[in-house]
């Protein structure tokens, strides 16, 4: 470790104290150990259809976790298992949901896409790009209309601030001053290009002017400043109803999904943002500046992975959902068409 390196990271851990640190670390890599076992069990066959990962970006959802108050809601992208284990959703529930099987958060049916777990403010996972922008406009209209003081915080990738539903919800927001924050988890590649080839403009806060947005724009390095930063955009959404549209700089280590190799991008690349990964930075800080033992660090990563490598062998023994499963909450009801012929509506075969 150099000398800049390590005077910088002393200033971002300045006043923090051990327990909080320790406390930031172990949830971030309850996440990673979480992923890097979905991601084995993707490779067994254990899961179906896509896989997005959240290694690199932890941090994230650890300070959204933290800035949020009881009743305030995320509304975010596929990229969502993070989200839940920072959310306090179950592990056992969250690997049963990638299994497929009735256990899970919503009985196996939305799979790793559509993660949802409104008791712990979870409103999905959203699989449509941009289409949840929207969504999200109208849970803090909700908010606004009832006066319940709750903020919804809506996440999106940097591919998505094209589409324009993205558009339509940041306008609503803006007109009718909802209390909603977007942040734009700006990854760098959206599924496989580089926001240069698909932006004129790379800063992408540079929009909020036109929606009367405030806007904040910053590198993930730690839990700490994004917890402080994201806390500054929700205080004034929650105080003055003013949206706000943060854009934070990050990386993930994986491919768009467990399909892609990523062959868009050079070893070298990856490495040097590894330096700047806020889980690494973090297991250096508690190294060197808080002087934990190293037997200590592996007894919790020990721990962490028994919870999680538990998590997914429940997830595999655990049922799959019954057959008559499949009608549950279908909005319509009575006797389905596969019935007999005689249930079914006219000119329906």
């Amino acid at each position: 470790m150099d000398a800049a390196y390590e005077a910088k990271l002393r200033a971002d851990y300045d006043g923090q104290s051990r327990e909080d640190v320790l406390r930031d670390y172990r949830e971030m890599l309850r996440i990673r150990r979480f992923e890097e076992a979905a991601a084995r069990a993707y490779t067994r066959g254990k899961i179906s259809g896509f896989l997005h990962l959240y290694i690199g970006q932890e941090a994230i959802a650890i300070a959204t976790q933290q800035v949020m108050e009881p009743g305030d809601r995320v509304v975010s992208t596929y990229r969502t298992h993070g989200f839940a284990i920072a959310l306090g959703s179950d592990p056992k529930a969250c690997a049963a949901e990638l299994f497929g099987k009735a256990a899970g958060l919503v009985g196996g049916v939305g799979g790793s896409m559509h993660f949802f777990d409104k008791e712990r403010g979870l409103w999905g996972g959203y699989a449509i790009v941009g289409n949840h922008i929207p969504v999200a406009a109208g849970h803090a209209f909700a908010s606004q209309y009832t006066g319940d003081g709750r903020v919804t915080l809506c996440f999106m990738g940097d591919g998505a601030v094209g589409i324009g539903p993205v558009h339509e919800g940041m306008t609503m927001a803006g007109i009718m001053k909802l209390p909603i924050v977007f942040v734009v988890e700006n990854n760098q590649y959206s599924m496989g290009t580089p926001l240069k080839r698909t932006l004129p403009v790379e800063d992408i806060t540079a929009r909020a002017a036109g929606y009367g947005f405030a806007s904040d724009r910053f590198h993930v390095t730690s839990v700490q400043e994004t917890r402080r930063r994201l806390g500054e955009a929700v205080e004034r959404a929650r105080k003055d109803g003013k949206p706000t549209l943060v854009e934070l700089i990050t990386y993930r280590f994986r491919g768009h999904s467990m399909s892609d190799p990523a062959k868009y991008r050079q070893k070298e690349e990856v490495d040097r943002w590894r330096l700047n990964d806020p889980l690494e930075r973090t297991l250096m800080a508690l190294k060197t500046i808080y002087q934990v033992p190293e037997a200590e660090l592996d007894a919790m990563d020990e721990t962490i992975v028994a919870e999680m490598d538990g998590a997914y062998e429940f997830a595999d023994k655990a049922p799959a959902p019954a057959p008559e499963a499949r009608f549950d909450n279908v909005m319509a009801e009575g006797p389905y068409y596969g019935d007999s012929a005689t249930t079914r509506p006219a000119g329906v075969e």
